[in-house]
């Protein structure tokens, strides 16, 4: 797409602009956009606007839920990549946010207003101004970082914070810290002293390695909420952090124990290992072995390590139900 001289104000997401997608010198142009999702009825979740039309489809429907405005052209091979992303995302968020998508080949106005100088591009919209955006085509979990980021600020407040926050939890259990330390961030702007929000994202600080930036955020919460569930599974994980081993290798420890297998600071340090490493039954079996051989060692190390390991893992997770289980049989056989 050329540059325009028109624009009436700047594009005020240039920063996180991805490299410019330069047209083909030849194209062909369907009729429609790709991937058409458009729902029936007078309150789409997905539709096509036009210059004449983008007031009444945007600015005013803004004014309700947020909208994004994908501008796209035929030609745009990122666009076929990225619209159907969007689509798919919009959907699963069961109406918290639109999409209205425009054909800038057929209607040029509004995105040489907007300062678009190249596509994909999307910009979100609330209360009938823009309010942020992101150009080039963005792998599908940043697309949705960033709807669960508007939905979280300008949505209805209660259903947009319990999305934002399941999305969140969601986007950490699979492994994309960073989408979901934005969307606790996200909801901490809204609710600062939000415990999930602040829990969440102290433990996206821990998985990072940034210890101290984690220490920080649990410090937020008021003191009459340090002791909820969700903070002292966090401040839990935290400490596990700060007494790791520096290593996982854990053969040093494994060849110990094969020689001595009654060295039970070597079976603990070798827990600490493992639960690092993400091997959790390992962790667990190792510590019930120290108690079925000495439960008493050292104050109960070894207990009070579990219950931590409990704590940092969640009430819910597999492996703390198990060993719970398993821990509960040994105590009380």
């Amino acid at each position: 797409m050329a540059k325009r001289s028109m624009a009436k104000f700047p594009n005020p997401f240039a920063s996180r602009t991805a490299a410019a997608n330069p047209a083909p010198a030849a194209r062909s142009v369907p009729t429609s956009a790709p991937n058409m999702g458009s729902q029936g009825g007078g309150q789409e979740l997905i539709k096509d606007t036009t210059t004449q039309t983008f007031m009444q489809d945007v600015i005013e429907a803004s004014k309700t839920v947020p909208v994004l405005v994908d501008f796209w052209a035929p030609w745009c091979g990122p666009c076929k990549q990225l619209t159907p992303i969007i689509e798919r995302l919009v959907r699963a968020a069961k109406g918290k946010i639109r999409l209205v998508k425009m054909n800038i080949d057929d209607h040029p106005e509004v995105a040489g207003q907007m300062g678009v100088q190249s596509i994909p591009a999307v910009f979100a919209f609330a209360n009938g101004r823009p309010i942020d955006g992101f150009m080039g085509a963005l792998p599908e979990s940043q697309v949705k970082a960033f709807i669960d980021r508007i939905i979280a600020k300008n949505g209805a407040p209660d259903d947009g914070l319990k999305s934002a926050l399941e999305s969140a939890k969601a986007a950490f259990d699979e492994g994309d810290i960073k989408g979901a330390a934005e969307i606790y961030a996200a909801v901490l702007e809204e609710e600062k002293d939000n415990i999930e929000a602040l829990a969440g994202l102290a433990k996206c600080y821990v998985t990072s390695g940034d210890l101290e930036q984690a220490e920080r955020t649990l410090a937020l919460a008021p003191p009459a909420k340090q002791s909820q569930p969700a903070i002292a599974a966090a401040r839990a994980l935290l400490e596990l952090a700060r007494k790791a081993p520096p290593a996982t290798d854990t053969s040093g420890l494994e060849a110990t124990l094969r020689a001595n297998p009654n060295d039970h600071q070597a079976r603990y340090d070798l827990a600490l290992a493992l639960n690092v490493a993400g091997d959790k039954q390992g962790a667990v079996d190792n510590l019930l072995e120290i108690m079925k051989r000495s439960r008493a060692w050292n104050e109960e190390a070894a207990r009070k390590q579990l219950v931590q390991f409990f704590e940092a893992w969640g009430p819910k997770d597999e492996m703390t139900l198990s060993g719970r289980r398993r821990l509960s049989a040994l105590l009380f056989a």
